[in-house]
């Protein structure tokens, strides 16, 4: 897992604290189905996008799978060689520890389905080539391994009996493979724009992989990594894409396809302003390793995660929370517990999270919200216990009621300081019930009588108040 910031988006999130002029006038609230850039649609119509990725937009939760031979001693995933703390010899001597005994692909689905998650993605290959399918080239798992199955397969079949969407993770880079160029950090095979012959058959190998996942188990998404190594040019991105929608219409790929991907993929940091792009999807430990690793005890606790997510829904996001399986396929009792204490709030507080968009903005309410898809609801949460008035500034709507989402306790709602001659709205306390609050974070809805609108003008002096 690695992250580049790019240029355009580093200078766009540099400016997004400063903005725009605001409007003098009430607008609608931000919707984060925005359009993306005509430049990035590769083809398809804004609307034909839009239809692509809705299922993506509205499942907020997913779970990402780091599974490989790197459980054995539960060293760093493929980067433990790479980096030079082991040798490629004695990182590979993990193939023969990696038996998935303990292996139970339904457990897994139903854990991640209670968690809350509406999909999962799957460590397919990472960049040490190892394979988790009967792969025709390379290593795997069934030739290879104790295993002597494939682990796809069976993950994929439980996702879709629990009806969640299969997303599946392939890594660009291959650094086992003797025909890629890159061996580690300090050691390259060959230089690839002196000998294209074996580049290309390179560019054949993991092409083929993909068409083979694809044939194999039809993924709704692919989530590649490792494309920091090359660029779109060297990869064939443009013709990877055009031969992934080929077979299937409907798959979405992430960002690190260059520029040929449909949503973007903030890596660790929760971002602190809301990224420009329409989609998007933070990739998040649990404690500071993808794969497993026993000596990592630094977890973050349930409602840190629970936190961290009502941020990302926030700001328009997915979260993609990962867990590291141990190599006999069984998962940290730690992991399960986060995932099960994940799955009570969220369960809980469903209505305000799937199908909602990015809600209100920090400039007025103090936490995280979201929208109903009208717009005519507004939900925010409220982290810790309030132990006053809750305040949201700038919305010019009436409220026509006020609940907690998970009990529907009434929560009084008051508009202080609006005159019926002047256009700012007032501001709006919400009392929340003490014994109505939840122990992570409580939700409040409110229902409105149109669709959200923001009041943004600038504060003046009063020059009549008649």
């Amino acid at each position: 897992m690695r992250r580049r910031l790019t240029p355009l988006p580093l200078l766009l999130a540099l400016l997004a604290p400063w903005g725009a002029v605001p409007p003098a006038q009430a607008a609608p609230a931000a919707d984060a189905t925005d359009a993306a850039p005509a430049e990035a649609l590769h083809g398809e119509t804004a609307e034909q996008r839009s239809r692509r990725m809705q299922w993506f937009a509205d499942a907020k939760l997913g779970i990402f799978v780091h599974w490989g031979i790197y459980a054995v001693d539960g060293i760093d995933e493929s980067w433990s060689f790479f980096n030079g703390k082991i040798s490629h010899a004695d990182y590979m001597k993990q193939l023969r520890g990696f038996t998935a005994s303990a292996y139970d692909p339904q457990a897994w689905a139903a854990l991640a389905k209670r968690s809350g998650a509406r999909y999962a993605v799957l460590t397919t290959r990472h960049h040490d080539g190892v394979a988790l399918w009967d792969s025709a080239q390379g290593i795997n798992v069934v030739r290879d391994t104790p295993a002597r199955r494939d682990l796809v397969g069976p993950f994929v079949d439980a996702l879709r009996d629990n009806g969640m969407k299969v997303g599946l993770y392939y890594s660009l880079p291959d650094w086992s493979y003797k025909d890629y160029d890159v061996f580690t950090r300090q050691r390259k095979r060959y230089d690839a724009a002196r000998e294209p012959q074996r580049w290309q058959r390179f560019l054949d190998y993991y092409q083929e992989q993909i068409a083979d996942l694809q044939q194999r188990y039809r993924p709704d998404l692919v989530w590649f990594d490792g494309d920091w190594e090359h660029n779109a040019g060297e990869w064939q991105s443009a013709k990877l894409r055009a031969d992934m929608l080929a077979r299937n219409p409907g798959v979405i790929i992430n960002s690190r396809l260059n520029e040929y991907g449909d949503y973007a993929t903030p890596e660790l940091g929760l971002p602190v302003v809301k990224p420009w792009q329409p989609y998007w999807e933070l990739c998040l430990t649990m404690n500071r390793s993808w794969g497993y690793q026993p000596r990592d005890t630094e977890y973050k606790s349930p409602n840190q995660i629970i936190q961290i997510f009502a941020q990302t829904i926030g700001m328009g996001g997915n979260l993609l929370l990962d867990i590291g399986p141990k190599a006999d396929g069984s998962i940290d009792p730690r992991q399960v517990e986060i995932l099960e204490k994940l799955g009570r709030w969220t369960h809980k507080h469903a209505e305000a999270i799937y199908g909602t968009t990015a809600g209100i903005g920090l400039d007025h309410f103090a936490g995280p919200s979201t929208l109903s898809k009208d717009r005519r609801t507004i939900y925010l949460f409220l982290e810790g216990r309030p132990n006053g008035d809750v305040l949201v500034k700038g919305l010019d709507n009436k409220v026509l009621s006020a609940r907690v989402v998970g009990g529907g306790q009434p929560v009084q709602a008051r508009v202080l300081g609006k005159y019926d001659w002047a256009k700012h709205p007032g501001l709006l306390f919400l009392s929340v019930p003490q014994d109505a609050q939840d122990a992570d974070i409580t939700v409040v809805a409110l229902e409105l009588d149109a669709p959200a609108r923001l009041y943004r003008e600038e504060s003046k002096p009063i020059e009549s108040n008649g």
